[in-house]
């Protein structure tokens, strides 16, 4: 059964939250619809922008100078945010990250946490910052509900920190991971964007980092995603290559079978059982198929892959009295269109017209 011989319709359950079900119309049985694309992947992991600026300009996400963010009225308000995810739940969707642009820049959004932690089937909250914020929210954040947290930090080397971020905000990043930590964060995540010919030097001392403290650091292959569109493959630092330098200075990784199958990180531990690192091979190793993530950009649109061409407008539902069943029609008819996988790999790539920071990462 699929959005095309279905209907939409909703109702409220004995607990009186609205559900939106699907009407078979050969059956005529009501059946609580999943966002499930033509390739079997179920999608239940909803990723939401809440503001597309930021306090850093990483060369692989943005300009470094003369950025144009959007106005405020046109980014999804908290109670939009809300309302989407709300109708999400009703499809399947029971896992929520925050993202930006930064995040943190967005004003009182421990407020935002707070309201989307009371959504009845939403399991998990988790955040994606820069962490130079995070020093002064960290504790708000821990209090609002939000469980997981992952912060970018490509360098622990400030001067290559800098080269990268094009900012001289270090400190302010370092001070914010110690904040996180002493909230009760933990394991604090960390993710490395790996550019070759630049961020080398900085493997060991994240491995190190990782041996001797509860960091784990996920190792991120430099992606085609940056406002400038000047990536070029070889300037991808590959996993295979960051796992031949962690075994000539460490000895063999040690895979760990990962207890969430659509994670997209690969896991190793040490093989003296001290630290645990990952590898995001999102151009060498794609994980597409069994992607189960779908994005909710900051002015309201759906894309149903980081990479997508197409997106689906929400805002205008949300603002011209469209219903939560037009809401949840868009999604699953966004879900429905996706492809079978980002094509980085084939001739027939097209880097989409988004930067990072636009779409939400």
């Amino acid at each position: 059964m699929g959005p095309s011989d279905s209907k939409i319709a909703a109702h409220y359950n004995a607990s009186g939250v609205r559900e939106i079900r699907l009407m078979n119309s050969s059956t005529a049985n009501p059946a609580l619809p999943q966002l499930i694309d033509s390739f079997g992947r179920v999608h239940n992991n909803l990723r939401v922008s809440v503001t597309d600026r930021c306090n850093i300009r990483c060369f692989y996400c943005m300009p470094a100078d003369n950025v144009e963010f959007m106005p405020k009225h046109e980014l999804l308000s908290f109670e939009e945010i809300e309302r989407v995810v709300r109708i999400g739940t009703t499809l399947g969707i029971d896992r929520v990250r925050l993202t930006g642009g930064e995040p943190l820049v967005r004003r009182d959004l421990p407020k935002l946490v707070e309201q989307l932690v009371k959504i009845p089937g939403i399991v998990d909250i988790g955040l994606t910052t820069n962490g130079v914020l995070l020093g002064e929210q960290a504790q708000q954040l821990r209090d609002a509900g939000l469980k997981r947290l992952n912060i970018s930090l490509d360098a622990l080397d400030p001067e290559v920190f800098k080269k990268v971020t094009r900012r001289d905000s270090y400190d302010k990043v370092i001070e914010g991971i110690q904040a996180a930590r002493d909230a009760g964060f933990s394991p604090i995540k960390l993710n490395a964007v790996s550019v070759k010919g630049l961020t080398e030097d900085q493997i060991i001392p994240f491995a190190d980092l990782a041996r001797e403290t509860d960091t784990e650091v996920r190792f991120i292959e430099f992606m085609p995603l940056d406002a400038d569109s000047k990536w070029q493959r070889d300037k991808v630092l590959l996993a295979s290559e960051i796992i031949e330098r962690l075994e000539t200075a460490f000895g063999t990784l040690v895979p760990v079978k990962s207890t969430n199958p659509n994670a997209p990180a690969n896991n190793y531990e040490f093989a003296d059982g001290r630290g645990r690192i990952g590898m995001i091979a999102s151009v060498s190793q794609p994980f597409c198929s069994t992607c189960n993530r779908f994005r909710l950009t900051a002015e309201g649109k759906l894309r149903n892959c980081l990479f997508s061409m197409e997106e689906t407008d929400v805002r205008g539902l949300l603002r011209g009295n469209g219903s939560d069943a037009d809401i949840a029609a868009a999604m699953l008819a966004s879900i429905a269109a996706k492809k079978s996988g980002h094509q980085i790999n084939s001739a027939d790539f097209i880097q989409p017209d988004r930067p990072m920071y636009s779409i939400g990462g």
